[in-house]
């Protein structure tokens, strides 16, 4: 069966191209038939789309059908380089350039994985789309989209560099048959409970507030240009902003935890050099920044260890990568090499490890231990983010509820996107640690979804923080809305009493 996923303009413009058309007036290149539609242009490798301002509504794009069944059941990566120039911001975030595949699984629904992509002008870059494990397409086919969607500007695609593969492993597997190492008193630590902190600096109040609701847990989290792209450059720079935060977290919010008997997790929550367009962190592929990711946390240690109230170095933020690095540069062989830094100044705190995937549960099957002491291996939770994030940056335009029947969303259901996170505690021993999780203020059922994450997470004895105290609005259990644009204070609501019940041990059952 022959899916057909696309319709678009059949004019043709070709320049330099040695395949030629196809007897479907398809163009050949590089052992693909390709579709392009009137805007796009072929000049050797070089695929370039252009669509004026008066054409930006719609699709404009080449696109070609791709054999998915050598990838079944592990799935593919695809790379190319891609570069733009005046590329408008589309209605939706998940339109304007598109680097992107779409199938139907067998048995399933449509599915449209593809990059994150800027707009504006940017050089040529890496771009990589990942799509995990499937049971195989309908017809054994998808098709590959590369274009502009309901965006003007000019968008340039090196065919060249295209390159269509099951996935390689980009960091090594090892230490598959280690057991945890936790010295007497991290074992005999209590169950912590708590909140991510705000991005400000926090004041007494804060902690006043976390104490009178039970919350013994307080990620603090060292954050700033979250959604930059390529920030966090000039190291000097970073370093003096770093430098007050650190001062802060010494001199303000680590003596008013202790005061108010909250343990602190002290999170690197950005890296020196930031993200590229792609969301993956550039300290994996330039030494540069590798190395002084590596100096900082020597220094944090050297200047923290010891200090009271300290419940761990949490390392990196939501770790992403889909490409391959240069040794001892991926995001596993980084967190170890900081990891040992640390021990070099402080052999006792424990520290935090975060899986691939912005720390998703679905990465900890290809997550390996550290053989080092008192290490905690973090997860973030925000499964179904159809659900935890919808009408979040237009995610998803409708309201959907949790529990749903129809989506097959419950309590099992989260216990099965736990699932691998759970098996590797189980197999390693190891102690986890919930950091991030949440639904957002007007999710209807939001608080069915944390009283049954919580539960989950108290059946498997893991720290937990919620995502988040006092940052956006969205997120906060102090505010309530119906929608988006409704969000006002609210001292009492369901959201809040299920938080609140939950720093109760035994008081998670949803009601």
């Amino acid at each position: 069966m022959k899916l057909t996923l696309f319709s678009i303009g059949c004019a043709i413009t070709v320049i330099g191209v040695a395949g030629g058309v196809d007897a479907d007036g398809r163009t050949l290149f590089g052992g693909r038939a390709w579709r392009l539609s009137p805007e796009c242009r072929l000049e050797g490798s070089i695929l370039t789309v252009t669509v004026p301002k008066d054409k930006a509504r719609g699709l404009h794009a080449a696109v070609t059908t791709v054999d998915l069944t050598p990838f079944e059941p592990s799935g593919f990566e695809a790379m190319i380089r891609v570069r733009g120039k005046d590329v408008t911001v589309p209605p939706q975030p998940y339109n304007g350039v598109k680097f992107m595949f779409h199938f139907r699984p067998l048995g399933g629904v449509d599915r449209w994985p593809g990059a994150t992509l800027p707009t504006e002008s940017f050089d040529w870059s890496r771009s990589a789309v990942g799509c995990g494990e499937f049971r195989g397409a309908e017809g054994g086919t998808g098709e590959l989209v590369l274009g502009l969607q309901d965006s003007s500007g000019t968008v340039s695609f090196d065919l060249a560099a295209l390159s269509i593969a099951a996935p390689r492993p980009h960091w090594p597997l090892t230490n598959q048959n280690h057991i945890a190492i936790y010295t007497p008193d991290v074992v005999a630590r209590p169950r912590l409970r708590g909140v991510m902190s705000p991005t400000r600096d926090m004041n007494e109040d804060d902690f006043k507030t976390l104490h009178a609701w039970g919350a013994t847990l307080l990620r603090y989290q060292m954050m700033r240009n979250w959604h930059g792209v390529n920030t966090n450059q000039d190291l000097d720079e970073f370093d003096r902003w770093l430098n007050g935060k650190l001062d802060n977290f010494d001199k303000v919010a680590l003596p008013m935890a202790v005061k108010y008997g909250i343990k602190v997790v002290l999170d690197f929550h950005v890296p020196p050099g930031g993200r590229d367009y792609t969301g993956e962190m550039n300290m994996f592929y330039d030494e540069k920044y590798a190395n002084h990711f590596i100096r900082t946390w020597r220094r944090i240690a050297r200047r923290f260890k010891g200090r009271e109230g300290l419940y761990g170095y949490d390392l990196i933020n939501e770790p992403s990568q889909q490409l391959a690095t240069a040794p001892e540069l991926d995001y596993w062989s980084l967190q170890r090499r900081a990891a040992e830094a640390v021990r070099a100044e402080d052999p006792h705190t424990p520290i935090i490890i975060e899986s691939n995937g912005w720390d998703s549960p679905t990465t900890f099957p290809s997550l390996s231990p550290l053989t080092l002491t008192n290490i905690i291996y973090q997860a973030h939770f925000y499964s179904p983010m159809d659900f935890t994030h919808q009408r979040v940056m237009n995610r998803r335009k409708h309201t959907v509820a949790y529990p749903n029947a129809e989506k097959g969303w419950s309590l099992d259901f989260l216990r099965r996107e736990l699932e691998p996170v759970r098996e590797f505690q189980l197999k390693h021993k190891a102690r986890i640690y919930i950091g991030e999780f949440s639904a957002v203020v007007w999710a209807p059922g939001a608080e069915n979804y944390l009283r049954d994450a919580i539960t989950l997470f108290e059946e498997y004895g893991w720290d937990w923080s919620y995502h988040a105290f006092r940052e956006w609005a969205g997120w906060s259990v102090e505010h309530e809305a119906a929608d988006e644009k409704g969000i006002r204070p609210s001292a009492d609501n369901p959201r809040k009493r299920a938080l609140l019940d939950g720093f109760k041990p035994g008081v998670t059952a949803p009601k």
